[in-house]
């Protein structure tokens, strides 16, 4: 009796001893201004490129500045449209974007702080692009099936524009001083070609740089690829260098959890539900693994977030702090509206990210020749 006691102790012990409640360590912690909410609006792109320019303009300048996300989905919107007309509705009108959309725009139109530009319809508190784009999606497929379009497409897109987030400024002041949106673009020391997109597929030659095939990809931006590994590389070199980086990822595994604060891909499916509360072990990332699951559409571009920081877990394990747009509601997210993203679930789930060019080693600019 008094062996089965023992055994029954022991084995309780090590069941106890393999449920580990996440202890995590912060490595690096750049600067990031707040958490905010995109609303009930699909423009994750903006937001998180928006949040991703405030941290450059900080490191560049020391000057912190609340953009405007909308300014720049104003003047995307009628690159979308156009792309959807001129190719008679044979491509994708949708709220999404990719961050290469925002450089585009600031190099177009400049930027503006949110003070001036905030997009939001008569009395709201709150983004709800739920009717805008109703209305627009509707004049898309309307404009499509002319046999003769009309002069005035165009100007009828602005105008709802205009109605549901507000006439783009052209001039404004700021903190005393009148500034255009790309005059404030040079106040803060933000040159868009100064940035690149980065990924890792093995559809196309590694180093090359392509136009990459997924659907919010309207604007046909050029990525270079590497291999994974090396992708990873670039990302954790770029934070310890005081760099945070743009990410285009899959959200939609069970194991990505805004309200937990984690993202992870246990080994083990069945641990799926644990590994919210829990350290589990995680999949080995393959290449090939990661490109079978975005080629039966596991892996999607379906969220947009900004990389400020890395931590550990207490087993070393590295987990990227990630800055999502969801909000900070304790009820709805964790760790204050950050995730920490695991480096299987980064390498497995990773569309694409963007960052400065000086952020990158010298001899992976050689081999990207940029």
């Amino acid at each position: 009796m008094k062996n089965i006691l023992l055994k029954t102790l022991v084995l309780a012990i090590s069941f106890t001893g393999f449920s580990q409640s996440y202890q995590f360590t912060t490595q690096i912690d750049l600067d990031a201004t707040n958490v905010i909410s995109q609303g009930r609006t699909g423009t994750c792109w903006s937001f998180s490129a928006s949040s991703f320019l405030e941290s450059e303009i900080i490191r560049l300048t020391g000057k912190q500045i609340d953009i405007s996300e909308m300014y720049n989905v104003r003047h995307t919107y009628p690159k979308k449209a156009q792309n959807y007309v001129m190719r008679q509705g044979k491509a994708q009108f949708s709220e999404g974007g990719l961050a290469h959309d925002v450089m585009n725009s600031v190099a177009d139109f400049g930027l503006v702080p949110n003070s001036v530009y905030n997009g939001l319809n008569g009395e709201a508190s709150s983004h709800d692009h739920a009717e805008m784009i109703n209305v627009l999606t509707s004049m898309m497929e309307s404009y499509a099936k002319q046999r003769k379009l009309s002069k005035n497409w165009e100007a009828a897109v602005a105008s709802v524009l205009d109605v549901y987030l507000g006439k783009p400024v052209k001039t404004f002041n700021y903190e005393g001083k009148n500034y255009t949106p790309k005059s404030f673009m040079e106040y803060a020391s933000i040159k868009p070609e100064n940035y690149v997109s980065i990924t890792s597929f093995n559809h196309q030659p590694f180093y090359s740089n392509f136009v990459l095939n997924i659907p919010d990809n309207f604007s046909n931006g050029s990525f270079y690829n590497v291999p994974i590994n090396e992708l990873e590389d670039i990302v954790i070199h770029a934070l310890e260098n005081g760099y945070t980086v743009e990410l285009d990822c899959d959200v939609s595994e069970k194991t990505f959890s805004a309200k937990n604060g984690v993202a992870v891909i246990p080994n083990n499916s069945e641990d799926n539900s644990i590994a919210l509360n829990e350290v589990k072990p995680e999949k080995e990332i393959t290449q090939d693994y990661r490109q079978q699951e975005f080629e039966n559409f596991n892996t999607t571009d379906d969220h947009l977030m900004h990389i400020t920081g890395l931590l550990k877990d207490q087993n070393g394990t590295i987990y990227y702090k990630v800055k999502n747009s969801w909000g900070t509601n304790p009820e709805r997210v964790a760790n204050g509206g950050y995730v920490y993203m695991s480096s299987a679930y980064f390498k497995l789930k990773t569309i694409s990210v963007l960052l400065h060019k000086d952020a990158i080693k010298s001899a992976v600019v050689k081999k990207l020749n940029l």
